[in-house]
C-alpha cells in the first residue's frame, strides 16, 4: 500500500477511535433537548459527535472496504474496553485528604464530596460497558454490510444513497440496543423510558446523517484530489471487492 493510502487509512482511524471513545465516555449523561433547544426529548450526551463516527465510517468503507471498517472498529472495541477497565480503576484510588478538603464545598457553599462525584461519573456499570460494546459492535458490522450491499446494488452511484441508508439502518438497531441493554436489562429504567430516549436519539442521528450528506461529497473530493484518480479508482475497485487494505 503506498504512504498516501497509508496517511489516509491512519488518519481517518485517528478520528474514528478518538470520537467513538469520547462518545462512550460522555454518553452517561443524559440532558433536557427542551431545556437546551425548547424541543421535546432527551438525549445521551454521546450522541452529539456520533455523527462524526458516521461520516468517518462510511469514508473508510467507500475507500478500504468493509474488512477495512471492520478492523478498527474491532480495535476500538478493544481500546474502549482498556479505557473503561482504566477509568474504573482509578475510581478504587484512595483520595487525597487535601483533595477533597479544598473541594468539600460547591460554587454555592453546600457540602459537596468530588471523590463520589468522580466515582458517580466515571464508574460506569457493567451494563453500560456491555450495552455499549454490544451496540458498537452490531452497528458497525450492519453499517459496513448494508453499504457494500447498496454499493453493489447500484453499481457505485449514489454516494449519499449508500452512505446514508447505511447510517439508517444501522443506527436504529444501535440506538435501542445501547439503552435496553444497559439501562433496562442492567439498570433501573422503565422500558417506556429507554424507548422514549432511543425514539430521540435515533431522530437526532436520522436529521444528522441527512444534514452531513454534503461534509461527505466535500470529504471525497478532497480525498480524491490528494491521492489521485489512479488511486482512487483502484482504492474503490478493492473497497467493492472487500480487498484488505
Amino acid at each position: 500500500m503506498s504512504h498516501k493510502k497509508q496517511q489516509l487509512y491512519l488518519l481517518l482511524s485517528g478520528i474514528f477511535i478518538v470520537n467513538a471513545l469520547l462518545a462512550e465516555i460522555i454518553g452517561v449523561k443524559i440532558f433536557s433537548v427542551d431545556a437546551l433547544m425548547g424541543l421535546p426529548g432527551n438525549l445521551t450526551a454521546g450522541v452529539l459527535i456520533w455523527p462524526v463516527v458516521f461520516v468517518t465510517t462510511d469514508i473508510i468503507n467507500e475507500y478500504f472496504g468493509k474488512q477495512g471498517v471492520l478492523r478498527i472498529s474491532y480495535l476500538t472495541v478493544a481500546l474502549i474496553l482498556f479505557a473503561f477497565v482504566v477509568i474504573y480503576a482509578t475510581t478504587k484510588l484512595p483520595p487525597a485528604a487535601f483533595w477533597l478538603d479544598v473541594n468539600k464545598t460547591d460554587a454555592e457553599g453546600r457540602p459537596f464530596n468530588i471523590d463520589f462525584a468522580y466515582q458517580s461519573i466515571f464508574r460506569q456499570g457493567l451494563g453500560i460497558i456491555v450495552g455499549s460494546i454490544t451496540a458498537f459492535g452490531i452497528g458497525q458490522v450492519l453499517d459496513a454490510t448494508v453499504f457494500q450491499a447498496l454499493r453493489r446494488a447500484t453499481g457505485g452511484r449514489y454516494v449519499w444513497l449508500r452512505a446514508t441508508g447505511s447510517t439508517l439502518i444501522s443506527q436504529l438497531v444501535d440506538s435501542f440496543v445501547v439503552l435496553f441493554v444497559a439501562f433496562y436489562l442492567f439498570g433501573n429504567w422503565t422500558l417506556d423510558q429507554v424507548l422514549s430516549v432511543a425514539n430521540t436519539n435515533y431522530w437526532y442521528k436520522f436529521a444528522a446523517a441527512i444534514l452531513l450528506t454534503p461534509v461527505l461529497y466535500l470529504a471525497h473530493f478532497l480525498i480524491d484530489r490528494y491521492l489521485g484518480e489512479e488511486v482512487t479508482q483502484e482504492l474503490q475497485r478493492e473497497a467493492t471487492a472487500d480487498v484488505s487494505v
